[in-house]
C-alpha cells in the first residue's frame, strides 16, 4: 500500500508499507498500478491507536443502548425523557446512571416514571443494574423485590438468555477514529470467549486478557494471549496470602497480571502482595484512579505500568466532587505524575463504562478539570503516547512511522501541528491494518 502526500515528523512524503511493515519513507516513492494507494492531503500519519483496556461485548451491546448519565444526561427529568424517547416495545437497555441524576432508583422509581416495557439499567460503575416490575416478573425467582441487583451479571445473562453481541459495528466505529488495535480486559473470559473475539472478525488486532483458564492459550487468527485480570473491590479483598498466590501462579504460567485498583485499599493490597511475590516486569496497575506519593513510589520500585483513563475526570467531574475526598482530589487519575516518576503510561477507554473516542481522551490529558490537579496535565505528544505503544508492552515501548515499524497506521485530517492546538477537534481519514490487510474510511467501504 501506498501513501501518498502525508506528513510524518513534520514533513511531507511518501509512505509504502506491506502487509506487516513500513519499507520505505521518501518523496520519490513511484505508484505501482497494482497497489492500493491513498492520498492523504497532507494529513499527519500517526502510529496506529491502541485501546488498551476495553470490555468489547459490553461495549458493543452499549452502542444500542440508552445513555442515562453524565454528560448526556444530566438530572431526573432528562434520564425520563430518555426512557421515554426509546424506540420499541421490547427490552430497554440503559447504561451509565449515576446517583447524581435522580438518586437511588429502583423497581418503584422506574415503574413512575419510565415507559411500560421491561427495563434494566446499569449503574456506571457496572456492577448494579436498576430493574423496574416488568423486567421483574419476566426474571422471575430470585429476582431483587427492590429492582437492585449487585454483581448478578451472570445470573441476568442466564435468565435472559443473551448471546454475545455482534461486534462488527463497534470495530467499525473504533476504525473509524483511528483505533487498529485492542485489549479486552474482561476478568471472566476463558477460552470461549477467546476464540469467539478472535473470530469475530474485527479488524483491529487483539490482546485478551482473562482468567486462569486461558493459561497457555496459542494466539488464534493474531488474537494475541494477555495478563491475568484480578479484578477486586474494597468489600470482597482476598487475603493477602490468596492474592499473592494467584500472582505468583501467573508468573509461573508466563503472564503478567493486570489489577483493577480504584481505592487506596485496592491499591495498597495488589502492591503488598506484588512485593512478596516479585514483580515480572509487566505486571498492571488498571485504572491507579487514587494515587498518593507514597503509592507512586512504591510503583516505581515493583516496576509496574499503569493504565488509566484521563477522560474519566471530564465526563464525571461533577459527581468526584462530591463522591471522593477531598484529601484524595489532588491524586485523582494522575497523569504527569507518574511520568515523571518514570512509570510506564498508557490510556484505554473502559467502554462501555468511558467514551471509547480516544481523541476527546486525549484532549482530557492536555485539559484536566479544575481542581483535580492541573499539574498532572500532559502535552499534546504525551497524549497521543498514551495509545501509541504496543500492546503487550504499554507506555515502554512506543510506536512511530518509520521504515521497519509495523504498518498499522492512522492518517488524520491535518497536520500534527494544527492536530495538537485541539485534539478533539481531530478527524481520522483511514484506519490501516497492515497485518489484517485493512484499510478503514469512516464512513465508507472496506477497500482503498
Amino acid at each position: 500500500m501506498l501513501i501518498r502526500n502525508a506528513e510524518v515528523d513534520g514533513r511531507i512524503c511518501h509512505v509504502r508499507s506491506d502487509d506487516t511493515r513500513i519499507v520505505a519513507i521518501g518523496i520519490d516513492i513511484a505508484p505501482d498500478p497494482e497497489e492500493p494507494c491513498v492520498e492523504a492531503h497532507g494529513g499527519a500519519l500517526l502510529p496506529g491507536l491502541h485501546d488498551h483496556h476495553i470490555h468489547l461485548n459490553a461495549a458493543a451491546a452499549a452502542m444500542a443502548s440508552v445513555r442515562c448519565g453524565p454528560p448526556s444526561v444530566e438530572d431526573a427529568a432528562t434520564l425520563i425523557e430518555a426512557l421515554h424517547a426509546a424506540p420499541g416495545a421490547e427490552w430497554l437497555r440503559g447504561i451509565g446512571y449515576h446517583p447524581s441524576i435522580a438518586g437511588e432508583i429502583g423497581r418503584e422509581w422506574l415503574d413512575r416514571h419510565g415507559p411500560d416495557r421491561p427495563i434494566r439499567i446499569q449503574h456506571r460503575g457496572g456492577r448494579m443494574w436498576y430493574l423496574n416490575s416488568r423486567a421483574l416478573a419476566l426474571l422471575g425467582p430470585n429476582a431483587p423485590v427492590d429492582g437492585r441487583l449487585l454483581d448478578g451479571d451472570g445470573w441476568l445473562r442466564e435468565r435472559l438468555g443473551q448471546q454475545p453481541p455482534d461486534l462488527a459495528p463497534l470495530g467499525r466505529a473504533l476504525a473509524a477514529l483511528g483505533v487498529t488495535g485492542l485489549t479486552e480486559v474482561t476478568p471472566r473470559n476463558g477460552p470461549e470467549d477467546f476464540e469467539r473475539f478472535a473470530t469475530a472478525g474485527l479488524s483491529q488486532h487483539l490482546l485478551i486478557m482473562g482468567n486462569e483458564s486461558l493459561n497457555g492459550m496459542s494466539a488464534v487468527k493474531g488474537a494475541e494471549l494477555g495478563a491475568l485480570k484480578l479484578h477486586y473491590h474494597d468489600h470482597d479483598l482476598p487475603p493477602l496470602d490468596v492474592l499473592t498466590s494467584r500472582i505468583t501462579a501467573a508468573h509461573k504460567a508466563g503472564r503478567a497480571i493486570a489489577a483493577h485498583c480504584v481505592t487506596r485499599a485496592e491499591l495498597f493490597l495488589t502492591l503488598l502482595a506484588l512485593e512478596q511475590a516479585g514483580g515480572c516486569g509487566q505486571d498492571r496497575i488498571e485504572h491507579a484512579a487514587v494515587a498518593p506519593p507514597e503509592a507512586v513510589d512504591w510503583m516505581v520500585r515493583l516496576g509496574v505500568t499503569v493504565v488509566t483513563q484521563p477522560h474519566f475526570l471530564t465526563e464525571r467531574a461533577d459527581a468526584y466532587l462530591t463522591d471522593v475526598a477531598e484529601d484524595d482530589l489532588p491524586w485523582l487519575y494522575r497523569l504527569r505524575g507518574f511520568i515523571d516518576a518514570g512509570i510506564p503510561l498508557a490510556a484505554g477507554s473502559d467502554a462501555p463504562f468511558g467514551s471509547f473516542d480516544p481523541w476527546q481522551a486525549m484532549a482530557a490529558a492536555v485539559h484536566r478539570p479544575l481542581g483535580f490537579g492541573e499539574k498532572e496535565a500532559l502535552t499534546p505528544e504525551q497524549a497521543l503516547s498514551l495509545y501509541t505503544g504496543t500492546a503487550t508492552d504499554p507506555g515502554r515501548v512506543q510506536r512511530t512511522v518509520a521504515v521497519g515499524q509495523p504498518s498499522d497506521l492512522c492518517l488524520i485530517d491535518r497536520t500534527w501541528h494544527e492536530a495538537r492546538r485541539d485534539l478533539s477537534a481531530v478527524r481520522v481519514q483511514a484506519s490501516i491494518v497492515g497485518a489484517k490487510r485493512s484499510l478503514l474510511r469512516p464512513g465508507g467501504p472496506l477497500s482503498a
